[in-house]
C-alpha cells in the first residue's frame, strides 16, 4: 500500500521531491535534457533496455508504466522504443514489472526508476531476477522483435515482426524429424479477423549447429502457409466431422516398408471432445492423415501430453504425460502405436481393476510388498488418486510413492497439471518440468523442476523456478534438442495467457509460447552435487565373455554397447577402483538379459569378499542401489541364477562415490 502525505510544508515537499527523484534519475547516454519551454517534438524514439542484473541480457515482457499510466512493454531484447510527444525532454518515472523479477522499493513505496527522456538518446535499467529459470525470448506471434526494430537495431531471427500472420499461437509439440524440426501448435489466432485456426498449424526450423540458431539466441521458424500467407490447417476434417482438432504426443516410427514416420495422437471436438486416435504426417502435402480413430473416446490409452523416447530391457518405448505425470507408454513400433490395446499404465492397481476410492484394488506379492508396474488393461494411477489411497491407508507408510512431489523447501504437497520429462545426460536423471496446479501466486502460471530415477519416477521431490503473479503459464515443453554443454543447461517453453485468470492480456506476448532456460549447475536448485563414477574406465574383469561383447564395455562410458557372459552359472564382472574409495551408489543398466538373482560384493584385497545387495527379484531396466558409505577398492556384481538361463548383459556398471586418498 502507498503512503499518502496530506499535509507538509513547502521546504519539506521540496526535500522529499528531490530525494524521490534525483538518486533514481539514469542520465541519457548520449544527450543532455532540454528546457521544458523550449521543447521540439522528435520522431527519433527514446532507448530503455531492461536487463538481466545477473546476466546483462535484456529481459522480455517487462512492463514499464509512466505516472499518468501508459504502459509499455520491452520486446524479446529487453528494448522499449519510446516515443511519446511532450515528454521526449523530460523526466519520466517508469514503475517497472515483470513476473519472476524485481526492483528495489523506494521510500514511498514505489518499484521504478526515473530517467532522463531525450530523443535519439538511452538508458539502460536493471532488474533482479527471482525465478531461477532465465526468460530468455517469445517463439511466436507478432512484434517479436518490434521496438528493437523500431531502434535500428539488427534482430537475430529472419522474421523479426510477423512471420506467418500469426498473432497468438497455443501449445507446443516439437520432434526431430528427417533432420529438421517441425514444430506443431494448437489454436491459431490471425490478423485479419478474431476466429483463427483450430485444425493445428506447423512449421519447420534447422537445427543449432546445423544452420540453426544457437537457442539462447533464438528458432527461425519456417511456417506452413496457405496462398494469403496465414498458417495452413494441417489436420483436413476427419469422419467424426467435429470442427477443432489438436495433436499431442508427437512419436517417429519405421512402417512396414522401413520408412520413417511422423506419427502424432490427436483429439477432435465441437466443441466437447469427440474422438481419439492416431495421425500421420504427409510429408509431400505437408499435412496429417489419419491413420486409425480409436473406439472409445472415454478410454485412457491414447497419446497425450508430451512424448519421450526411452529404452528398457532394450526395448524402446514412447512414454507420455497424457494424464498429468509420466505414467503412460506404448513400444515405440509402428503396429503398437496404432492399436491401443498396446498401451500401458505405470499404477499399483491389480491388473483389470480401476481407481475406486476406499474399495481400490491393489497389487501386491506374496510378502506383502505393493506391487508397481507397467500393466495392460489397468488404467493410471493419478497423482490425486495416489495421494487419496495414502490418505485412506490402503497405501501404508512404507509402501512405495511414485507420485507425491513435495516442495523441496517447505515440504508442502505439489500439485501437477501438465508436466514435459526427458533423459538428462548431465545429471544421469530424468528431468521434469511440471506446471503447478493451485500454486500461491497463481492458479495454472508455476513451473516446478524435478529429477528421477525413471521417467515413471519415484517423483519426491521439486523445486519452482518459474514464477507468475496471477497469469497462467501452461502445456510446458522440455526442448532436449537443445540441451547444451552436456545437458547442463536445458531449455523449457510454455503458453504464456491470461487464460483461467482475471488479469488483463500482456499485449502482444499473450497467448504465445515463452522459451526459458535453466542451468541444471546453479546452486539455488539445491540438487545433489554429482558423485563420480569411479569405475568409469578403471580395469574390469568378469568371468566369462562373448565374442564383441567384452566387460570393458560396460564401463566404457556407452550405454550403447554392454558386456555379455555365457550361459552357465555363476556368472560375475568385477571393477579395480584402483584405491580403496567410498562407495554411496552402484548404477546397473541391464542389457537384454538382466539379473533377476545376485548380489553386489565389495573387497579390500580382490580375494574376500563381502556381501552389501542381494535380490533375487531383478527386473532389468536400471537398478540403482544406494550403499551406506561402504569402503573398498574392488566391486563385483555376482549372479546366482537357480537355473538354466541366457546368460547376462551390463550396458553399465557405474559405482559412484569419494576416493579415499581425495
Amino acid at each position: 500500500m502507498h503512503m499518502k502525505f496530506r499535509k507538509t510544508s513547502g521546504f519539506v515537499a521540496s526535500i522529499l521531491l528531490s530525494l524521490a527523484i534525483f538518486p533514481g534519475t539514469m542520465s541519457a547516454d548520449n544527450a543532455a535534457p532540454s528546457p521544458v519551454s523550449s521543447q521540439v517534438y522528435s520522431e527519433q524514439p527514446f532507448s530503455i533496455q531492461v536487463v538481466d542484473s545477473e546476466t546483462g541480457r535484456g529481459i522480455p515482457a517487462v512492463e514499464l508504466r509512466t505516472t499518468n499510466n501508459m504502459t509499455y512493454y520491452t520486446d524479446s531484447a529487453g528494448y522499449v522504443a519510446f516515443k511519446e510527444a511532450g515528454l521526449m525532454n523530460d523526466t519520466v518515472f517508469f514503475h517497472l514489472s515483470s513476473d519472476g523479477y524485481k526492483v528495489p522499493q523506494d521510500m514511498f513505496g514505489y518499484y521504478g526508476q526515473a530517467v532522463e527522456v531525450t530523443p535519439g538518446g538511452s538508458a539502460t535499467l536493471t532488474m533482479e531476477r527471482v525465478n531461477i529459470a532465465e526468460r530468455l525470448y517469445r517463439l511466436t506471434g507478432q512484434g517479436i522483435y518490434r521496438d528493437s526494430q523500431l531502434l535500428g537495431k539488427t534482430p537475430p531471427i529472419e522474421d523479426p515482426l510477423l512471420n506467418g500472420k500469426v498473432m497468438g499461437q497455443d501449445s507446443v509439440q516439437t520432434i526431430k524429424y528427417k533432420g529438421k524440426l517441425y514444430w506443431f501448435w494448437g489454436d491459431t489466432d490471425r490478423v485479419a479477423y478474431p476466429l483463427g485456426n483450430f485444425r493445428v498449424t506447423g512449421a519447420t526450423s534447422k537445427l543449432p549447429g546445423q544452420g540453426g540458431l544457437d537457442p539462447d539466441v533464438g528458432v527461425d521458424l519456417d511456417y506452413f502457409t496457405q496462398e494469403d500467407g496465414f498458417v495452413k490447417s494441417l489436420v483436413p476434417p476427419l469422419p467424426d466431422g467435429a470442427n477443432i482438432a489438436w495433436v499431442f504426443g508427437l512419436m517417429t516410427a519405421k512402417d512396414s516398408t522401413g520408412r520413417e514416420r511422423l506419427l502424432a495422437g490427436y483429439s477432435t471436438h465441437d466443441p466437447n471432445l469427440s474422438a481419439f486416435g492416431i495421425l500421420q504426417f504427409n510429408d509431400q502435402t505437408e499435412q496429417f492423415e489419419q491413420l486409425v480413430q480409436f473406439p472409445d473416446k472415454d478410454d485412457w490409452r491414447h497419446p497425450g501430453g508430451q512424448a519421450s523416447y526411452y529404452k528398457e530391457n532394450g526395448k524402446g518405448y514412447w512414454v507420455f504425460t497424457e494424464h498429468r505425470m509420466p505414467n503412460l507408454r506404448v513400444p515405440a513400433t509402428y503396429d503398437s502405436i496404432k492399436d491401443y490395446t498396446k498401451y500401458e499404465s505405470f499404477t499399483p492397481l491389480k491388473p483389470g481393476t480401476t481407481y475406486n476410492g476406499a474399495n481400490t484394488q491393489l497389487e501386491r506379492d506374496a510378502a506383502g510388498k505393493l506391487v508397481w508396474g507397467w500393466k495392460n488393461n489397468t488404467p493410471p494411477l493419478k497423482q490425486d488418486q495416489e495421494k487419496e489411497l495414502i490418505r485412506l491407508g490402503l497405501i501404508k507408510e512404507n509402501d512405495p510413492r511414485y507420485f507425491q512431489l513435495k516442495d523441496v523447501d517447505t515440504g508442502a504437497d505439489v500439485t501437477i497439471a501438465g508436466s514435459s520429462v526427458e533423459w538428462n545426460d548431465y545429471r544421469h536423471r530424468y528431468v521434469m518440468f511440471g506446471q503447478q496446479m493451485g500454486g500461491s501466486t497463481s492458479g495454472l502460471g508455476e513451473m516446478w523442476f524435478a529429477e528421477a530415477p525413471a521417467p515413471q519416477g519415484p517423483w519426491t521431490t521439486a523445486k519452482k523456478i518459474i514464477t507468475h503473479d496471477n497469469y497462467t503459464f501452461y502445456n510446458p515443453a522440455h526442448d532436449e534438442f537443445f540441451d547444451k554443454e552436456g545437458g547442463r543447461y536445458i531449455y523449457l517453453e510454455a503458453t504464456y495467457t491470461n487464460t483461467f485468470t482475471d488479469s488483463e492480456p500482456t499485449p502482444r506476448y499473450n497467448y504465445n509460447q515463452m522459451m526459458y532456460k535453466l542451468d541444471l549447475a546453479n546452486p539455488k536448485l539445491g540438487l545433489t552435487p554429482l558423485a563420480t563414477d569411479l569405475a568409469n574406465g578403471k580395469a574390469i574383469t568378469s568371468s566369462s565373455q562373448e565374442k564383441g561383447h567384452s566387460a570393458s564395455l560396460a564401463n566404457d562410458g556407452n550405454s550403447q554397447t554392454f558386456w555379455t557372459s555365457a550361459s552357465k552359472r555363476p556368472q560375475w564382472l568385477k571393477v579395480d577402483l584402483g584405491v580403496p574409495s567410498t562407495i554411496q551408489r552402484v548404477v546397473l543398466n541391464w542389457g537384454t538379459t538382466y539379473g533377476r538373482a545376485y548380489q553386489l560384493q565389495v573387497s579390500n584385497d580382490g580375494k574376500k569378499w563381502t556381501n552389501v545387495y542381494s535380490t533375487t527379484a531383478g527386473d532389468g531396466g536400471v537398478d540403482e542401489i544406494k550403499l551406506k558409505d561402504m569402503k573398498a577398492r574392488y566391486i563385483r556384481m555376482y549372479g546366482t541364477p537357480r537355473s538354466v538361463f541366457d546368460g547376462y548383459s551390463v550396458r553399465d556398471f557405474e559405482v559412484y562415490g569419494t576416493p579415499q586418498n581425495t
